[in-house]
């Protein structure tokens, strides 16, 4: 269609808007900003909530920023390419995410069973509709793989971009626990031009500017591109390249896969600046290195986009935007390197942090919005109380942990590092400057928080139980047994009862009792049933006001997945017990249900 018909079709270019809005999810909506056609179309198994702690909303408002026309197709019908047509070939690419979970993550337990409650969803109905058929599910298997192939079919040229949670996670070969199979990378099953890892702020306005441009998308930091056997097989003899065991090796030694796995992990926590590369099938993926975090100023930047806040009229009562609307995120990435946590393999291991003003400014205008009731559930992000951490080895680094001279980036295990710097003072000032936001009645701390680090920080820990705790504070000590402590890269045992000694003996003012709600995990590799009961028994013992129990669920992208895959310990490589089978699983669980009754 020539661009006279367009504009004809789609109206005048001139932006009539004056005030903040939305994104527009609809042609109308295009129209009344005066658009006749679309730079980027953003596509999402969620709905669309405009709201930082929403990749798509955070991504959307970026481009925005950069002044490109972005529209938002959420939770489009995957039956036909009809939806994808909605905007008209958009004029760089399709940007395509399964949402802020994996969606098979979202769409079954960690039994492979049907969820059938969607937290990203219209009232948490999974549907469309009240037919539970899964062809009229909002949000189709594998989301990233179905949206690549209706975006190619509405426009056969399209660039389409992968990112978000799903694409980073299986962007090597991978595990999917509903097929109970291994597949090969996201990338080459979607067919889709380039994918965006980690968290993409970067890599995705690289891709902007070079589309632009007419230039092709070879050599961005942070992505990952389809490279064919004579090229790939350059670098391989060039030997300027990782190569990780292929697809096919791997399917028939699984003890491949734990290796890969191993090399992914310490390839991404040394920062290397050498790219990844594995064959997959027909071809191979070439990771590019890693783009370097944001600055403070960057983070800040991001945080003061115009968002919303809210889900868009079209998508009411979404429930996961009324658990995070009064939420701030004041820090990102995690250097515990859980075995089962998927943040280093997605955020990453470095720790960066928002600045008190950058924080005050968001609470500011949360206090401002009309449904405020005066709390501010949550000043939090992966663990909150690495807040103002830094490393010793890294005397250049001006926020947080940073690439410095450290190859390990493993901050926590065992035990926290010498190199590792905690300011407890930072985290008081920045609760004592928003205790001074008039109209603001309680700000609470209810992210995850690490008890070897409130060990560390007396004064920060008093002040939280006194001043901002959320009826229970979550802790995570996942089992009291060293065994699978230690597969799970976790602490041992003992940390648990120092710290409910610890935080029992602070004598807080009123006569306050600390109260905990502590998670814990079954049927992890390793983990036997004998384990369980030890475990019962301490849990019991502990007297714990709550526990909650999740069954390890083999997500894509962590290092238990593939011990549960190889059957092997991740450190000796070593035979271990599996749970696998549904009665193993169910009895693990039982018993440590048991400590609740």
């Amino acid at each position: 269609m020539g661009k006279e018909k367009e504009k004809k079709k789609w109206g005048n270019s001139r932006n009539t808007l004056s005030q903040k809005c939305f994104l527009p999810v609809t042609r109308q909506e295009c129209l009344e900003r005066g658009w006749y056609e679309v730079d980027v179309v953003l596509v999402t198994g969620d709905a669309y909530v405009d709201h930082p702690s929403f990749g798509v909303a955070m991504i959307g408002r970026l481009l925005e920023k950069n002044g490109l026309k972005v529209a938002v197709l959420s939770q489009p019908r995957h039956q036909d390419p009809e939806d994808f047509r909605r905007f008209g070939r958009p004029r760089l690419f399709f940007g395509i995410t399964s949402g802020n979970l994996d969606s098979i993550c979202s769409n079954y337990t960690g039994n492979a069973r049907v969820r059938q409650k969607d937290v990203y969803s219209p009232f948490g109905n999974p549907y469309f509709g009240r037919q539970r058929q899964r062809q009229n599910r909002r949000r189709p298997d594998r989301a990233c793989i179905r949206y690549t192939q209706l975006a190619k079919e509405a426009y056969k040229d399209a660039i389409v971009v992968l990112g978000g949670i799903e694409a980073s996670l299986r962007r090597f070969t991978h595990y999917d626990y509903q097929q109970e199979a291994l597949r090969s990378s996201i990338l080459t099953d979607s067919k889709a031009d380039i994918l965006v890892y980690g968290m993409g702020e970067r890599a995705i306005l690289e891709i902007a500017k070079r589309l632009l441009l007419g230039k092709d998308l070879f050599g961005i930091k942070g992505t990952c591109i389809p490279l064919s056997d004579k090229k790939a097989t350059k670098l391989v003899k060039a030997k300027t390249a990782v190569v990780l065991p292929p697809f096919e090796k791997i399917v028939k030694e699984p003890a491949l896969f734990l290796e890969a796995e191993l090399i992914v992990d310490r390839h991404s926590r040394s920062f290397s600046t050498v790219p990844v590369l594995q064959r997959q099938k027909a071809n191979w993926v070439l990771q590019e290195p890693p783009q370097a975090p944001l600055s403070a100023k960057e983070l800040d930047e991001l945080y003061s986009l115009p968002f919303m806040r809210l889900a868009h009229p079209r998508y009411p009562d979404v429930p996961a935007s009324r658990m995070i609307r009064n939420s701030v995120t004041i820090i990102r990435g995690c250097p515990g390197n859980c075995s089962f946590c998927a943040i280093n393999r997605h955020q990453g291991t470095q720790v960066y942090w928002r600045s008190i003003d950058s924080i005050i400014k968001e609470l500011e205008t949360i206090k401002d919005t009309p449904a405020f009731d005066g709390v501010i559930t949550d000043l939090g992000g992966p663990t909150a109380n690495l807040f103002g951490a830094t490393c010793a080895l890294n005397p250049n680094e001006s926020n947080g942990i940073g690439k410095g001279i450290c190859k390990r980036h493993d901050c926590l295990y065992p035990t926290p590092c010498k190199n590792l710097r905690i300011d407890e003072d930072a985290f008081l000032e920045l609760l004592k400057e928003v205790k001074k936001i008039k109209g603001i009645k309680r700000i609470f701390i209810s992210s995850g928080l690490r008890m070897e680090l409130l060990l560390r920080t007396p004064r920060l820990c008093r002040e939280i139980f006194e001043n901002h705790m959320p009826g229970r504070i979550k802790i995570a000590p996942e089992h009291t047994e060293d065994e699978v402590l230690e597969l799970m890269h976790k602490p041992t045992g003992k940390l648990l009862e120092e710290f409910l000694l610890f935080t029992r003996s602070l004598g807080l003012k009123g006569k306050k009792r600390p109260r905990f709600s502590a998670y814990f995990i079954s049927a992890h590799p390793g983990c036997g049933a004998e384990h369980m009961k030890r475990a019962c028994e301490k849990i019991k013992r502990f007297a714990l006001d709550r526990i909650e129990v999740q069954d390890f669920t083999a997500t894509p992208g962590t290092i238990s997945t593939a011990m549960y895959v190889s059957g092997l310990h991740r450190d000796r490589l070593c035979p271990i017990f599996v749970p696998k089978k549904r009665g193993e699983r169910k009895e693990q669980r039982n018993i440590i249900m048991g400590c609740a009754k």
